[in-house]
């Protein structure tokens, strides 16, 4: 494969696009503001959304989607979950059939609750060749090129083995795996229980708190997946238990930084205003807590988190009633 598209400018589109320069000889990315793709093709900088890093010549940068998406034998989608309906939408007539979709996207769509790769099925059909990556991934400490692994996943493990080999290299290492629902959602749900992660850092709670978050909300993350046919090591691998320790710790999470703005008395409206890139796991929330109910499966951390977001409970009260429910067996 030498076509790739990738659709989404961001910081994790432009990073992506960075580590994946060397292996495909043509590659085209999409970005969404017309000003910001003019500036990215004059001075080969994504100056909004990951400053500091240089693209390489033979980038192509574009605000149409037809430019982008000529030829493109795979499909790479690095965009805000609840956009990709819509821009999947207004794709499909430019879409090869033959063409491989992958999605970085790490969100699950808010009413029908669908996973991202059943979401892009949903809008070009159900013979979609789909793969998801996912796993701990920092754009910044990708675009330098630090040593990073994650997971590429389909039902389809041919087409995850392609992605495996298309984007390995020195600093990016993929491992296959074909348990799409336990990477989705281990992708999804982390982002919820790193928002707890930054609410427990804002209020100082110290190091034993933050590790009984991260793990018992990896059961949380591990028993909604089996529930809905992932397996369960599949949370113990990279996109689970790894993606979760680098979001509830890392200091370069969006979700865990809300979660400390929260901590600090700041109103959710005024904390997501004020900042340029998406927070995932505000939105996800909502998913999280509709999808507990309709797979009977509990999820304390969350249903929390989506009072403290949107039913205006306060961080301490939250912490509160999670230290004081009915004890059980672990």
């Amino acid at each position: 494969m030498k076509n790739l598209a990738i659709i989404g400018g961001g910081s994790w589109g432009t990073a992506l696009a960075l580590v994946l320069a060397p292996r495909f000889p043509n590659l085209r990315l999409w970005v969404y503001e017309t000003d910001l793709a003019e500036r990215m093709r004059e001075t080969r900088v994504n100056d909004v959304y990951l400053p500091g890093f240089h693209l390489p010549p033979h980038i192509g940068v574009t605000s149409d989607l037809a430019e982008a998406l000529d030829s493109a034998e795979v499909v790479l989608s690095v965009v805000p979950s609840h956009l990709v309906r819509g821009l999947y939408e207004r794709m499909a007539p430019l879409l090869h059939p033959s063409a491989l979709f992958v999605s970085a996207t790490k969100g699950l769509e808010n009413g029908s609750l669908l996973r991202m790769s059943e979401l892009i099925r949903s809008v070009i059909g159900p013979d979609a060749r789909v793969v998801v990556i996912s796993g701990p991934s920092f754009a910044r400490e990708v675009a330098r090129c630090d040593p990073t692994a994650l997971v590429a996943a389909s039902e389809d493990i041919s087409a995850a083995a392609e992605v495996q080999a298309a984007f390995s290299g020195p600093t990016f290492r993929v491992y296959s795996n074909p348990d799409p629902i336990g990477v989705e959602i281990g992708g999804s749900i982390k982002n919820v229980v790193a928002i707890g992660a930054g609410v427990l850092h804002g209020l100082g709670l110290g190091h034993n708190a933050m590790a009984a978050l991260i793990t018992r909300g990896l059961a949380e993350m591990t028993r909604l997946a089996v529930a809905m046919g992932g397996k369960q090591q599949t949370l113990a691998g990279l996109a689970g238990l790894g993606d979760l320790v680098l979001t509830c710790t890392g200091d370069l999470s969006r979700n865990r930084t809300v979660g400390v703005e929260l901590a600090h008395g700041r109103r959710l409206d005024e904390i997501t205003g004020s900042m340029r890139m998406v927070a995932e796991g505000v939105k996800t929330t909502n998913a999280a807590v509709d999808l507990a109910k309709r797979y009977s499966v509990e999820m304390p951390i969350a249903e929390q988190m989506y009072q403290v977001l949107h039913e205006g409970i306060s961080p301490k009260v939250a912490i509160q009633r999670l230290m004081e429910r009915s004890l059980k067996g672990e």
